[in-house]
């Protein structure tokens, strides 16, 4: 791999902005980070019990405001969308390349989810038709889905990117500010009116403004991130202060509003004012990418960094379970011995996840469809409809399934999912379904090579 990972980055073409990939290396780094360090496992009478230490230290809850991280990856996200769509479009000749489009962006996160659904989705079976459970496996089955929220809100991202890439071109921040406006809206609706259910449009509106702001990074137009950053942080300091927003800007147990489910105008505010921050970072960065060993590091993270996200929270699980297995006393969360054991626990927590990257991260390899193979759709298919029911249910599934976990699958387990009732095997079937209906919509595309 070590070859490899130096080919490739001799190769980096001098245009390429190094700074996106090592934002999204870090945004996935200071999420497992987070996970890691939040958990807080008990042992009580029912068993092992995953708590939260934000929960146990309230005043820890600010530091959310620099470890809720996701909006830098969705804003990366939409940097990298809008160079991809229009790479495809300018080989195409014109024609449609929604379906090369999806499968081209989604080949490196669907297939290692795919894979991470059928190992833990087997496993689940395996133990319940065996008899087994109860404890921290209970709690494992439940908990290892649920980061899969973020695989289903990226779907979307990639799935709007074409209609919103033109509303862009067209209206620029105006196209921005639509969705900011949207989202304020639904949370006036929410909150001074209460009107039910259609908080949920805001998983839509806050997560696609954020991804808006990768397109103005994109054609160069966020030339002040100072005023982004203060605006953002004003915003979110004062509706927290002021309003009916909570201090935790990720989920906190039994809180009657949460930030993040559904999303909230604050958590917008929250998102505007990580990426001015980050784009202030962005010179120094920059030089600091310049050097080919950091380079190195940055492109083989990028390799891995979605199989690592996949299974962060297994391996975590797995070092608990050891601990319990030996007989190791897990101090009292946020005592002074719980503190002194954190940098064992995720020196362990690194050392399995390495371990399971080094199995599975083949899967995360890129195939052979790219903006450089693909050619324009073969008349008479229907194959963008087709990929944009692929990746509908892929969303559905894959959201379905983190939050009704694997614990489920033969029990009849439910979950709310907006407003439907959803069951595990649904939610694995489809997500199964979608993502061979988007791979088969894709392989419609002929490939060829452009001169």
């Amino acid at each position: 791999m070590g070859s490899s990972v130096r080919e490739l980055a001799g190769k980096t073409p001098a245009g390429r902005d190094r700074y996106v990939d090592l934002l999204r290396v870090a945004s996935l780094g200071t999420v497992v980070v987070g996970h890691w360090l939040m958990a807080a496992v008990t042992v009580g009478d029912d068993g092992a019990e995953v708590g939260n230490l934000l929960a146990v230290v309230p005043e820890l809850q600010l530091v959310t405001w620099a470890l809720q991280i996701m909006p830098v990856f969705f804003f990366v996200g939409g940097f990298s969308h809008a160079l991809s769509y229009r790479s495809l479009s300018r080989r195409s000749g014109g024609r449609s390349v929604y379906s090369a489009f999806l499968r081209a962006r989604l080949q490196r996160l669907l297939r290692p989810t795919m894979v991470f659904i059928g190992v833990w989705g087997a496993g689940a079976l395996l133990l319940q038709w065996g008899g087994r459970g109860g404890g921290l496996l209970d709690v494992a089955l439940r908990l290892v889905a649920q980061p899969l929220w973020f695989i289903g809100v990226y779907l979307a991202m990639v799935a709007f990117t074409p209609p919103l890439l033109w509303l862009h071109e067209r209206w620029g921040w105006g196209a921005f500010g639509a969705l900011v406006a949207a989202a304020g809206a639904v949370d006036v609706a929410r909150f001074a009116f209460g009107v039910p259910y259609l908080e949920f449009l805001n998983f839509a509106f806050v997560w696609l403004a954020v991804h808006q702001l990768g397109f103005l990074r994109a054609d160069g137009m966020l030339r002040m991130p100072y005023v982004l950053a203060g605006a953002g942080l004003a915003g979110a300091s004062l509706l927290v202060a002021l309003g009916p927003y909570p201090l935790s800007m990720v989920g906190m147990p039994g809180e009657r509003v949460s930030n993040m489910a559904p999303p909230t105008f604050a958590l917008l505010c929250h998102g505007m004012w990580l990426v001015g921050a980050v784009e202030l970072l962005r010179a120094p960065a920059t030089r600091w990418l310049a050097r080919p060993r950091v380079w190195r590091g940055v492109v083989a993270a990028n390799g891995v960094s979605m199989t690592a996200f996949l299974w962060h929270l297994t391996a975590m699980l797995g070092v608990y379970g050891t601990l319990l297995a030996l007989d190791v006393p897990l101090p009292e969360p946020a005592s002074a011995a719980w503190w002194a054991q954190v940098p064992l626990r995720m020196a362990a927590a690194t050392a399995l996840t390495v371990a399971l990257v080094a199995l599975f991260r083949r899967f995360e390899r890129p195939g052979a469809v790219g903006p450089g193979a693909v050619g324009p759709v073969a008349p008479g298919t229907a194959s963008g409809p087709a990929a944009a029911l692929g990746v509908t249910l892929c969303l559905f599934g894959v959201l379905g399934l983190s939050m009704v976990g694997f614990g489920g699958l033969l029990e009849g387990r439910t979950a709310m999912l907006i407003a439907v009732h959803v069951t595990a095997p649904a939610a694995v079937g489809m997500a199964l379904a979608g993502w061979l209906v988007v791979e088969r919509a894709g392989g419609r595309v002929r490939a060829r090579r452009w001169r």
